[in-house]
């Protein structure tokens, strides 16, 4: 079974604590195959989960934190609402959507370059 950066998290928690799926899921108020899902990577993890978690094992500042980043490396669909947007950034948005399977390896280090440079007219383009 592959499970997710958030998954193995979460796995490591329960085994630790000497819980099963079972019991994460009726604490986070969800279905074991709900639950599954998402260590699966097939559902994002919900926000409302890190203060549940955090409490239940009794998490230090550095461990909400690394559940955080856990959570977002495992992210599977991303919203980006378009509501404030100009019309040249809506159809970028709208055209790097359309063509994000398609991108390789190398485009894909070039596009991150250009957002880390924050997409400015003075770094180049």
């Amino acid at each position: 079974m592959s499970y997710t950066r958030f998954g193995e998290f979460m796995r490591i928690l329960r085994v630790k604590n000497h819980e099963v799926m079972g019991d994460i899921a009726e604490l986070l108020g969800v279905s074991t195959p709900f639950l599954s899902a998402v260590e699966n990577g097939k559902k994002n993890v919900p926000s409302e989960w890190f203060d549940i978690i955090a409490k239940h094992y009794c998490l230090d500042t550095d461990k909400i934190t690394e559940m955080k980043e856990a959570a977002e490396d495992s992210k599977t669909n991303i919203k980006i609402s378009l509501t404030q947007s100009e019309q040249y950034q809506r159809e970028a948005a709208v055209q790097f959507a359309r063509t994000f399977d398609d991108i390789d390896e190398e485009t894909a280090s070039k596009i991150l370059e250009l957002l880390k440079k924050g997409g400015n007219k003075n770094n180049g383009l």
